[in-house]
């Protein structure tokens, strides 16, 4: 499942920052409530009932869960928009708030900071641009890359994949429109 990150916290019951490098069963999160939603989904007969009954819920706890600010979604919606190449200091401007405490708001309710942020969503229009078959110095230039090698570089580390091969992945099959709301 792939959440927004406007709609994580919410969704989940705590901010994602808490849950950063840790695995959690859905008990430990949701308590009483995933012994529900369990037998729920038990108890339907089709997929489709078990994909409606998971909508519900979630539909249902992002709008009683808290929500980002709005300072917050604005600077998301922004980085998503420049697909990744954005200065964080420029957002802070943008919101009227210091660069300090929107990188400290934006990290306790998204789950990392902006800079990381806008860092993960380059990649992803990078590697997606790629699989569209896009030229890897095109690609490199137009997604704020120094050059080739550092988007070479980038790939390899967030993916241990070269170039040439992380195109295939079946990762990149997931969605059809990366970060959408």
């Amino acid at each position: 499942m792939r959440l927004s990150p406007l709609v994580a916290r919410a969704a989940l019951g705590v901010s994602p920052a808490e849950l950063d490098g840790a695995v959690f069963g859905l008990e430990e999160l949701w308590g009483r409530e995933a012994s529900q939603i369990r037998e729920g989904l038990e108890d339907a007969s089709t997929w489709e009932q078990r994909f409606a009954l998971t909508d519900a819920l979630l539909a249902r706890r992002i709008v009683e869960g808290p929500a980002v600010d709005a300072e917050v979604g604005w600077a998301w919606r922004r980085i998503v928009a420049s697909q990744g190449v954005v200065k964080v200091e420029g957002l802070a401007t943008e919101v009227g708030w210091s660069r300090k405490r929107l990188w400290a708001r934006f990290q306790a309710q998204i789950g990392l900071p902006p800079k990381r942020a806008a860092d993960l969503v380059r990649f992803d229009h990078a590697v997606h641009r790629l699989t569209a078959g896009e030229r890897a110095t095109l690609v490199a230039a137009e997604c704020g890359y120094a050059d080739q090698s550092h988007l070479n570089r980038d790939i390899v580390a967030r993916t241990g994949a070269t170039p040439v091969t992380v195109v295939g992945d079946p990762w990149l099959e997931v969605d059809g429109v990366a970060w959408s709301d």
